[in-house]
């Protein structure tokens, strides 16, 4: 038996790779988690999460130089307001091959906890009705697994992250384990009754979020405040967060070594026993290079970094990847199209006595009503699309100053509803990651090549979905009803997956169902990368769940002496 370091690997500390250190040390091994971040500490370093306006640099929007010189990828996701912009990669100092790709804005975070600090927490449940879509319309590489076997991982990942929702009792969107959802506000009310009532086939239901309304004393974390501050890292612990959740756990156990500041460039491999025999890394201050044995490793660096490092992991005197036997490794990148409005305006007189106070995480959900059952008659695309959005009533702009102003600030504007589409992208085996053969980054990575763009299939989409959401604002006797497009660009959704999709097929995938790497049988990929298609939720639940699945079929591999 080799003498490892340890027993498991645990490439990236983010949504995936918490869970992977979790259940990895849960079930008895001595697990080393590698971020190529720096380190933080839940509460204590949340350098911004008190602080008012007043007390943030800039009042809390770094200045456009600063921005577009160093943030102008990551501004997508907030990295532009000084709240939070200590939590994002700078994109001068972090580039892909920006002259070489199609355009794509890879959002990245710059810390243990990865995405986990600063996602949008909505929790959403894949249907069988998705993991069928690639098979049924041929697009893509087939699933090899259904919803009733994943539908206990995600009750599992549900009970333990506090999933806030409402069942509903849709086929299209399967019911979890839920604590109480954060209530409508009373226009959100007044249009889901309009709506539900015109247009009987449409939901307006709960947005399905991580963010608790109920407290969980067994892990220290408490019901969410309503202070709408979640991007600058809460204290409370009241959304599923690496820091407030995972890592907590992980480390109870005794079995974690956490090492920050590690960037992972490559897997060793020997082509023998094909299996992975190191990880090598470069500390990201000192700029050393070793590397860490063990017998078992998950890679959850992030969809896209995880392609980047098994392209990266060449094959014993080749340039070819031990992991793309299939040729498929770095196809089939996708992110969901977003970036379609619609919106309207409850009518004077008829909610003009309330107003919102308190400030929820979240707002309400439309979910897929598109091909639920095979093409629609009238749609000229396949798949389909959600809409998130909410209610809300704002003060008015006062005019003068004292007294007067006071007194303007009494006053409120109309109830407004606004939804942004989230659409699935297909499965498109030309839309790739590669390398590019002589650029570098200063750890010595070859850059990243984007050649990923959406087709007619999503255009298509956005505008039945600009369209139907006008359709239902009416409807719900909405007035001042509008829509618009707005330019819609890859990774923007921060939303990304595929590159070593899962499938039965050796030839035609990079992972089986358990999320193992046909090529390695010891190496597991369950962050994004290893996304068959996309569906049109958000997808950090379904990682979860897949993550926790995998890491319990790695122990009992490992304990029948398989791997």
């Amino acid at each position: 038996m080799p003498d490892y370091d340890f027993d498991a690997i645990v490439i990236g500390s983010g949504i995936s790779g918490g869970w992977a250190a979790k259940e990895l040390c849960e079930k008895g091994l001595k697990v080393l988690m590698l971020d190529r971040g720096r380190m933080v500490e839940h509460k204590k370093d949340y350098t911004t999460e008190f602080k008012g306006p007043w007390q943030l640099p800039y009042r809390g929007t770094l200045p456009p130089g600063e921005v577009a010189r160093d943030y102008f990828l990551a501004k997508w996701g907030g990295a532009a307001n000084t709240d939070r912009n200590h939590f994002y990669n700078n994109d001068r100092l972090n580039p892909f091959d920006y002259a070489g790709s199609t355009p794509f804005r890879w959002v990245r975070p710059n810390q243990v906890g990865g995405k986990s600090l600063i996602w949008g927490r909505v929790s959403l449940r894949w249907s069988q009705i998705d993991f069928d879509a690639n098979r049924k319309d041929g697009h893509g590489v087939p699933w090899p697994i259904g919803y009733d076997e994943l539908a206990p991982w995600y009750s599992y990942v549900e009970k333990f992250a506090g999933i806030a929702g409402g069942r509903e009792g849709l086929a299209q969107l399967p019911d979890g384990e839920f604590q109480p959802p954060h209530a409508m506000n009373v226009a959100e009310i007044w249009v889901k009754e309009r709506l539900e009532q015109a247009l009987p086939d449409r939901k307006l239901i709960h947005t399905r979020c991580a963010n608790m309304t109920e407290d969980k004393p067994e892990q220290g974390r408490t019901r969410c405040q309503k202070r709408n501050q979640c991007a600058r890292g809460c204290s409370f612990g009241a959304y599923f967060s690496t820091q407030s959740s995972t890592l907590p756990a992980a480390r109870k156990t005794g079995n974690l070594t956490l090492l920050s500041d590690k960037v992972v460039t490559a897997l060793d491999y020997d082509p023998a026993t094909k299996r992975i025999t190191g990880v090598r890394t470069i500390d990201a201050n000192t700029m050393e290079a070793k590397a860490y044995t063990s017998r078992i490793v998950f890679l959850c660096a992030s969809a896209m970094a995880s392609v980047q490092i098994l392209l990266n992991s060449r094959l014993p005197g080749s340039d070819r990847s031990f992991a793309n036997s299939s040729g498929s490794l770095g196809c089939y990148i996708m992110d969901h199209a977003m970036r379609t409005f619609f919106w309207g305006t409850v009518p004077a007189g008829e909610l003009d006595q309330y107003v919102e106070y308190g400030r929820r995480p979240t707002g309400v959900y439309i979910p897929k009503f598109r091909n639920l059952n095979g093409q629609d008659a009238d749609t000229d695309f396949v798949r389909g699309y959600g809409m998130q959005g909410g209610a809300s009533r704002h003060a008015v702009d006062p005019d003068g100053f004292g007294a007067s102003m006071k007194e303007g600030l009494r006053k409120y504007g109309p109830w407004t509803i606004e939804f942004n589409v989230f659409a699935e992208c297909l499965p498109y085996k030309d839309n790739t990651l590669s390398l590019h053969p002589s650029k570098t980054d200063r750890f010595g990575m070859p850059l990243i090549v984007f050649d990923v763009g959406f087709r007619e299939n999503e255009a298509r989409m956005m505008v039945d979905a600009a369209r139907q959401g006008e359709i239902m604002m009416r409807a719900a006797g909405l007035v001042d009803v509008g829509s618009r497009q707005d330019e819609h660009v890859p990774g923007d959704a921060i939303h990304e997956m595929g590159g070593a999709c899962m499938g039965d097929d050796p030839g035609a995938s990079v992972v089986n169902r358990w999320s193992q790497a046909h090529d390695a049988a010891n190496l597991f990929v369950t962050d994004g990368s290893h996304m068959s298609s996309t569906n049109c939720v958000n997808p950090s639940l379904t990682f979860m769940a897949l993550t926790a699945r995998a890491a319990d079929h790695a122990v009992q591999l490992a304990k029948e002496h398989v791997i």
